[in-house]
């Protein structure tokens, strides 16, 4: 039997008191992978979990999946002073331990609908050993009223318990913010809300041992909870495609938005984000919103719009490209393209959500010759996931037609126009989809340069 449901902040004050317990975190998503590493740094006997049993040997080696260096230095470090243990045995860790993290993907399928087939089985494994009086939370993005549904009736079945009773029960959908490093947890304001006072404390205890300088957003219901954390990520999903329709409408007018978005947004009533290709997956929110929309006979067009035209962002990237190879007079089949930048963040490895592969596969269907590379994994990586690598930078470039700048990574920031252009193919283009490019300096090296939302060089 476990205390965990019944902790208060009083018993976790020193690492003596956190070593006497055991976290597990289900699922190697990025956010999983960066608590589990802060909850080891805070004392706690953390084991990550997860089934892919080729993850779980390269955490053991001390390869993260997600390349920040502190990240790294902290798995070395815990997993070599025991702190930090793998598994891809659900039943094995859920046995063994007072608090229960749920980073388990909701999955959106090739009709736009949620797939809980994953989470349900998780929390039918994790219900049929887990210990009398543990905390169990749950930090997945999940539709509407399906933490005290879905989740709380699977592990209630599959353990004999009652939520609120037997073992604690709380939602909090724990994220790192866009563009910020593993310890954005530690800045980042978070949702919260359990099945009842007693869950909620310990959870708060728990996550404040890590989440200390923004608040712990406090909400007594688990299903408004939910709502709050679809309503902002599909309120950003609505903000992307305002950006992208200005954007295009920018490359027509011949302005440039990033000029435009920086002036715009000296004024504190105004937050342009930038224009952008969206994830494989598009926002899970939106979609998870309008399927509840759907069931409950309420329209949603806004949103709808939003995902059409966020949906149609690599579309418009293909247009680009093919305006850039016929302003320098190439034809479009067995032109050569170079792709730059295969993870789904800049300076990050993480494929989860990247959109290179779809645009390949699109190049592919023109009869274009398609090259990547990125300097976040290696050649046989690469391979390995089926994208056409070439072993370095200068090999991807040579003879290039047109070299697509997909991700911002620092490297690319620091490319030499002048090398590059001394390596590609005469009057090449330059499609820059992550601002890395100065579009002056592009054109002033002889390149056809295009790039979303940039009209103002166009030619």
């Amino acid at each position: 039997m476990s205390a965990a449901m019944a902790i208060e902040e009083k018993d976790l004050d020193s690492l003596e008191k956190r070593q006497k317990l055991t976290v597990s975190v289900i699922g190697c998503s990025r956010n999983g992978l960066s608590l589990a590493y802060l909850l080891a740094e805070a004392g706690f006997k953390t084991v990550v979990v997860d089934k892919n049993h080729s993850i779980i040997s390269s955490l053991r080696n001390g390869n993260a999946p997600f390349l920040e260096p502190e990240l790294n230095s902290l798995l070395k470090k815990h997993t070599k002073n025991g702190c930090l243990t793998f598994t891809s045995d659900i039943k094995e860790a859920s046995s063994k331990s007072d608090v229960i993290l749920l980073f388990v993907q909701t999955l959106i399928n090739q009709k736009k609908k949620p797939d809980y087939s994953h989470i349900e089985s998780v929390c039918k494994e994790v219900g049929a050993t887990m210990r009398k009086g543990c905390l169990i939370i749950l930090a997945s993005t999940i539709g509407v009223a399906l933490a005290e549904n879905l989740v709380k009736e699977k592990l209630e079945n599959a353990s004999g318990m009652k939520a609120g009773i037997d073992f604690g029960l709380t939602y909090s959908p724990i994220r790192i913010s866009s563009g910020l490093n593993f310890k954005g947890f530690a800045t980042a304001s978070q949702l919260i809300s359990s099945v009842n006072e007693q869950s909620l404390r310990s959870a708060c205890a728990i996550l404040n041992t890590v989440i200390k300088l923004r608040e712990l957003i406090k909400i007594e219901s688990m299903k408004t909870a939910e709502v709050v954390d679809l309503f902002k990520d599909a309120f950003q999903d609505v903000n992307i495609a305002l950006a992208n329709e200005f954007a295009q409408f920018c490359e027509k007018a011949g302005v440039d938005f990033m000029e435009i978005q920086n002036m715009a947004n000296r004024h504190s009533d105004c937050h342009l984000p930038t224009p952008r290709i969206t994830k494989e997956q598009g926002s899970k929110a939106s979609f998870l919103l309008l399927e509840e929309a759907a069931m409950t006979d309420v329209k949603l067009p806004l949103l709808t719009l939003a995902r059409k035209v966020n949906d149609e962002m690599l579309r418009h990237a293909l247009r680009l490209i093919i305006e850039g190879l016929r302003a320098c007079n190439k034809t479009l089949r067995r032109a050569r393209i170079s792709i730059l930048g295969v993870s789904s963040q800049a300076n990050m490895r993480n494929l989860y959500g990247s959109s290179t592969r779809r645009l390949v596969n699109l190049l592919k269907r023109k009869g274009m010759v398609v090259r990547v590379y990125d300097p976040f994994f290696s050649y046989k990586e690469l391979v390995a996931k089926g994208y056409p690598a070439e072993r370095t930078l200068k090999e991807t470039v040579e003879q290039a037609d047109c070299l697509i700048i997909m991700v911002g990574h620092d490297q690319f920031n620091r490319l030499n126009l002048k090398k590059i252009k001394l390596l590609a193919r005469k009057s090449a283009a330059i499609v820059d989809l992550g601002y890395v490019i100065d579009p002056v300096k592009a054109v002033g090296e002889g390149f056809i340069y295009r790039g979303l939302g940039r009209g103002v060089l166009a030619k």
